[in-house]
């Protein structure tokens, strides 16, 4: 299952469809579980993101306590109904965001290959320190770096080389940068099903291989 908690709600987007609820509406209550819920593909469900979660963001914020167990509370009776929930967040730090990090277990950060994402990174980090206080279960298990770009190897390779030096065994091979691969929402198709032969796409297959376990996905 699949979790947009951002408003911009992209994640449907990207993917072509366009649920009538989502998020929003399971956390406010106006739509149960099994309303909310969208299935995108044979075996890919989705609770969308959008505009309303701004709302939400709010509600949270006038709770007295327990505003950051608002999505854990939502969606424990779920978890063992799916192989993998993955959350996708918004980059910056919001309620829902530390709503997120009361949730989940282990977090997958990408990172581009600039400068100022590894300032960025830091800040997280730090960030995430003050949640693992309370929640010690709470891991940072990858770093992807992505938008490793061979026109420009030696500024990407450098800033890679830094990211490894800092965080070592967390840090996964890097995505290569492909444009085709920013075609693919135009279409509403995922990497995979647009253009599952071009360099990123491949090393995408890496990543989830790592992280499952499983050697023999995608053939």
């Amino acid at each position: 299952m699949l979790i947009d908690t951002d408003t911009q709600g992209q994640s449907a987007y990207m993917l072509g469809v366009k649920p009538v609820g989502g998020l929003a509406e399971l956390l406010t209550k106006e739509l149960s579980l099994d309303e909310a819920l969208f299935k995108a593909r044979e075996n890919l469900w989705i609770l969308a993101g959008g505009k309303s979660l701004a709302g939400v963001k709010r509600l949270i914020n006038r709770k007295d306590f327990g505003g950051e167990l608002t999505l854990s509370e939502s969606l424990s009776e779920i978890d063992a109904d799916y192989d993998y929930v993955v959350v996708d967040t918004s980059p910056g730090w919001d309620p829902l965001t530390v709503n997120v990090l009361f949730y989940v277990r282990e977090l997958l950060l990408p990172v581009s290959l600039e400068v100022m994402s590894l300032q960025a990174l830091g800040s997280f980090f730090k960030s995430v320190a003050s949640i693992k206080k309370y929640r010690s279960e709470l891991k940072i298990k990858y770093i992807v770096p992505n938008f490793m770009d061979l026109r420009v190897r030696k500024k990407s390779e450098t800033i890679l080389e830094k990211l490894e030096a800092l965080y070592k065994d967390t840090v996964c091979a890097p995505i290569r940068y492909n444009n085709v691969l920013s075609q693919a929402p135009m279409y509403g198709k995922t990497i995979f099903e647009y253009a599952p032969g071009a360099k990123g796409a491949l090393d995408y297959k890496e990543l989830v291989r790592k992280i499952t376990g499983q050697q023999d996905l995608f053939q």
